[in-house]
């Protein structure tokens, strides 16, 4: 029985396929653990096939198979497709899911395992990662790394996405086959995203090895851009308040600026009718009111104050950036020593 699949989604991979595979077979796992390596080449116009046959021989020299999807279509299924089809053709009793142009360091997968035979099944298993070029996406590779267990957790409903980024992803099988896989949608969908909602959403739970065991590469070809900001916008706006903003009986929304307004405009009318105020730090903005505008109606709704933040009364969603004050910000929330979690949740 294999003990873990790697699972690889490619779409004209063919300039990284080479490294890729190269530091698969660096891994110190090998030996001890029994591995496959399960790739969907998803119509693929360059030379990614006849590579990948080319290495499935000499994986097999290491007795590593090499099995390959190929969808020969004619249209590229995306990335979930691709995913799912390379999970149907393995059979690890662990998925770690790798993309094709990023680098899996030496220790990765046993250091993923080992955690895993010491938690149990409902776990999806990252890591801390290092961006390439080093000075890419600096303050998200900053948030990622340096989440505490308890924010893993907690702050899902932001921007930045999954709070364990998807290619460091290690989890047992069963946790897809109770999820169903990833969304097919294909291009602009954030099936990453989606996945790791609805693991949330079934009671899963989240852990990081909190060592780099991964080389995370950017590139303006990366599936990541295609992805259309309103559609995350929805996702994280249906999911927030499903799981927070329902239960709650009023809160108080933190930024009176653009974000907090289109955070409001976009709450269903039963959860707009929940917020008591919107707190800043604008002199400007401060003792005045946000008057909503109902467009289905044609007229004002019920005017919102803006309060000094703090006069903020908890639970509160934070609609402000991280880290793009110089501080400031963080300083202002920490000054008023609530729980996140608890007394305040972020969404920006």
């Amino acid at each position: 029985m294999v003990d873990v699949s790697i699972i690889i989604p490619i779409f004209n991979g063919s300039q990284w396929i080479d490294k890729c595979f190269e530091h698969i077979l660096l891994q110190t796992c090998l030996g001890k653990l029994k591995i496959e390596i399960c790739v969907c080449n998803d119509n693929s116009a360059d030379n990614t096939l006849p590579l990948l046959y080319k290495w499935k021989n000499r994986l097999l020299r290491r007795n590593i198979p090499l099995t390959i999807y190929d969808n020969n279509s004619r249209k590229a299924g995306g990335v979930g497709y691709a995913k799912n089809r390379a999970v149907e053709i393995s059979s690890g009793h662990y998925l770690c899911f790798q993309d094709i142009d990023d680098l899996m360091l030496p220790d990765r997968i046993l250091k993923q395992y080992n955690v895993a035979q010491t938690i149990n099944d409902n776990y999806i298993i990252g890591s801390k990662f290092e961006r390439t070029p080093v000075d890419s996406t600096i303050r998200y590779t900053s948030w990622a790394n340096n989440l505490t267990k308890e924010q893993l957790n907690i702050q899902v409903y932001t921007a930045n996405g999954p709070t364990v980024i998807m290619p460091t992803w290690f989890l047992h099988r069963s946790i897809f086959d109770r999820i169903g896989g990833f969304s097919e949608a294909g291009k602009g969908t954030p099936e990453d995203l989606i996945f790791f909602y609805k693991h949330i959403d079934l009671g899963g739970k989240l852990y990081r090895v909190d060592e780099v065991l991964l080389i995370y590469n950017y590139h303006i070809h990366a599936t990541t851009h295609s992805i259309h900001e309103e559609t995350i916008w929805s996702l994280r706006i249906a999911q927030i308040q499903m799981n927070v903003i329902d239960s709650w009986k009023n809160f108080t929304i933190w930024n009176a600026g653009k974000q907090g307004r289109k955070f409001y405009k976009t709450l269903f009318p039963e959860n707009q009718k929940k917020v008591i105020a919107m707190c800043d730090v604008d002199r400007n903005k401060i003792g005045k009111f946000y008057v909503p505008y109902d467009p289905v109606k044609r007229t004002n709704c019920e005017p919102i104050k803006i309060i000094h933040f703090k006069e903020a009364k908890p639970p509160i969603i934070i609609c402000v950036k991280l880290n793009i004050t110089d501080g400031e910000f963080e300083a202002n929330l920490k000054s008023l020593n609530l729980r996140e979690g608890l007394d305040y949740i972020y969404f920006s």
